[in-house]
């Protein structure tokens, strides 16, 4: 694992219990989140119910995917993530892995959901992890990502910030819907849906995109 991944990791172990107290009831509080959610399970459902939450963080996605008729896992770098989500989303099945080395077989899942797991990506990281999300996810499936819009940019924590008292930092990058829409064609998936919250209501405004797989033997 080189320096930046363990540094992201190491970072979120640190925040996995602040997540876990400050972000219980947010979902139900973005109905745009809510309604892209909404879209990937019914047109996931589809092609089938196995999905899984990339970066899943404390699983806090995962009883809403399964209340729309899923069957969510979920993913994380962070092990203290993994350890909170287990705590409080019992019943589902969580591993500890790297979003560009994928604990599934080829086209084993219907969907996957990313989560503002992408704007972690180094530039030299983002083919290796977007050929990923393409190997896992079958032909016909879907994947639904939400992300910040920017330029791709390296980001640290500004002094003075939330993250920064905690003695912890870590890279961020915002990417632009165009190369987002890029490396998932690239990929090997088709654009379906795009859209953003504005950024008087989100600073950086927040994408949002939904993507499906195609089947290499149709081009």
């Amino acid at each position: 694992m080189d320096a930046r991944t363990e540094e992201l990791r190491d970072a979120h172990d640190v925040l996995s219990e602040w997540y876990a107290e400050n972000l219980v009831g947010v979902l139900e509080s973005m109905p745009v989140e809510r309604a892209m959610l909404d879209l990937f399970a019914e047109m996931t459902l589809v092609v089938g119910a196995e999905v899984a939450d990339v970066g899943c963080g404390t699983g806090r996605l995962l009883p809403y995917l399964a209340s729309r008729g899923l069957s969510p896992r979920g993913v994380d770098l962070s092990p203290n993530m993994v350890e909170v989500a287990r705590r409080q989303h019992p019943g589902f099945a969580y591993e500890v892995a790297d979003l560009r080395e994928l604990p599934f077989e080829d086209a084993s899942l219907a969907g996957v959901v990313c989560w503002f797991s992408l704007i972690y990506l180094a530039p030299d990281a983002r083919e290796r992890a977007f050929t990923e999300l393409g190997r896992v996810v079958k032909p016909g499936g879907y994947l639904v990502t939400a992300f910040k819009h920017g330029d791709g940019t390296l980001h640290r924590n500004a002094p003075g910030s939330r993250v920064e008292s905690f003695g912890i930092d870590f890279d961020r990058y915002w990417l632009s819907a165009r190369e987002m829409e890029d490396r998932f064609a690239t990929a090997g998936f088709a654009l379906v849906f795009q859209g953003s919250i504005p950024a008087e209501e989100a600073e950086p405004p927040y994408g949002y995109m939904l993507v499906r797989r195609t089947d290499p033997r149709s081009t």
